[in-house]
């Protein structure tokens, strides 16, 4: 069998003392599917003192980060030190300069910094993997990169989070506002103590930009990621969108369009009604899923654990195996140097329908005033439903759903409803998903 593949790990947290056990559990398989062991030289974290459930007395300890990523005896170093920025960077950044494959699960990194850090890897002809950046335990980035390899892909869409997807389909099966199921998501360990980059769409974001530069082998973009959380969702949407055959789910949405001008990239995270008969409606919990169609594969969902020690720990451990065969291709499908350069497509220009809520002051002439500037503004409105919410002379919801239409008519009806005293709270759109 062939010499080692040496690896150094940075970051003990649970992912962290997941591969490790996952490696010592399952050494000898992962030998035999590698071709060659894999064997961690050299570990590092914040604190050395700390009980972390496994035995670290057989690594070298290296108190600094950058002189691990020097070593002569590492071949790969692994990052989960986790931030977009600082420690995590400058190791990465390091870790390839030295010559050393790097393997990842940042994906806060990857979308912001992925593209530098590809360069760095071509220029050092070094591996670059981040399969556990995305999705958990779920094979997407390599199912995009390999398995629609042949596709020109249409749209790569799906559920990017799981602490969202739980607390929109717990408010789903029990009725709850947002703030509850919230609350029950960190008591559950789905949420973070400061759950703001899940809950306001940031972390699906960051594993949008990073897929759809691999399914359409486009320059990563995260800036351009349009990102709408879901902390304006309230149980009466939930069960209205029930009544209407869909559910709500959190989704990221990317499409590739070209209408003659050059190709446009449309990156979006924002609530949507989701068609009961789609699979995506089928996907609760704490459950990330992707769908990507292509031309010739049609659709295809990836689904399955989308966090957690041991799904994460394995998509790194999967990514190690495919650089000790020596298999690691582009890290974005294409070289860097192919990948194109696409400017932000008009979000004005989607033909769909939508899902508005209004909030407003229970007093006659209101609802006139809202159709009103929908017609004015060219929207076609398919059903409209008013709900009261308090007593007499307080709050009413009322709700719509569009016909097919041009979203800049929807955006245009609501900017001439902007600052009128009738609407007592900002209003709720939500696109609603094709078939």
């Amino acid at each position: 069998m062939s010499d080692p593949l040496r690896i150094a790990l940075a970051g003990l947290g649970t992912v962290g003392t997941g591969v490790i056990r996952l490696i010592e559990t399952n050494r000898d398989m992962i030998a035999a599917r590698a071709g060659r062991p894999i064997e961690i030289v050299a570990v590092t974290a914040r604190e050395r003192s700390k009980d972390r459930g496994v035995d670290l007395s057989r690594y070298a300890w290296v108190d600094d980060m950058q002189a691990m990523a020097a070593r002569a005896d590492v071949d790969v170093v692994v990052e989960l030190v986790g931030g977009s920025d600082g420690p995590a960077l400058t190791l990465a950044r390091s870790a390839l300069d030295a010559g050393k494959g790097l393997v990842t699960a940042n994906k806060a990194m990857v979308a912001h910094h992925g593209l530098e850090l590809a360069e760095l890897a071509a220029i050092k002809k070094s591996p670059f993997a981040f399969e556990a950046a995305v999705a958990g335990g779920i094979p997407v980035v390599k199912g995009l990169r390999e398995g629609t390899a042949a596709n020109a892909l249409n749209r790569i869409y799906g559920i990017l989070n799981g602490t969202c997807n739980y607390v929109l389909s717990e408010m789903e099966r029990t009725g709850a506002d947002f703030d509850e199921m919230l609350q029950a998501a960190q008591e559950k360990g789905y949420a973070e103590a400061d759950p703001a980059f899940d809950i306001e769409g940031v972390d699906a974001a960051h594993k949008l930009a990073i897929l759809a530069a691999i399914g359409f082998g486009t320059r990563i973009d995260f800036d351009a990621v349009q990102t709408e959380g879901i902390t304006q969702v309230r149980a009466s949407d939930i069960a209205q969108a029930d009544a209407l055959g869909y559910v709500v789910r959190l989704v990221g949405i990317a499409t590739l369009e070209d209408h003659g001008e050059g190709p446009r990239l449309l990156q979006r995270v924002r609530p949507c009604l989701v068609p009961f008969r789609h699979p995506l409606a089928a996907v609760t919990g704490p459950t990330n899923a992707v769908v990507a169609e292509g031309d010739f594969s049609g659709r295809l969902l990836f689904q399955g654990a989308g966090a957690g020690d041991k799904p994460t720990a394995s998509a790194v451990v999967a990514d190690l195996i495919e650089i000790a065969r020596g298999q690691s291709g582009a890290p974005f499908s294409v070289p860097v140097t192919a990948l194109q350069s696409c400017a932000a497509a008009d979000p004005g220009d989607r033909i769909g329908r939508d899902y508005l809520r209004f909030t407003v002051a229970d007093r006659p002439g209101v609802l006139a005033e809202i159709t009103a500037a929908m017609r004015d503004a060219g929207v076609s409105i398919e059903s409209m439903i008013q709900r009261s919410r308090d007593h007499d002379g307080g709050e009413v919801q009322v709700a719509m759903v569009t016909h097919e239409g041009p979203e800049r008519c929807v955006t245009e009806a609501l900017s001439l409803l902007e600052g009128s005293p009738s609407l007592t709270a900002a209003p709720l759109v939500m696109p609603i998903l094709k078939d």
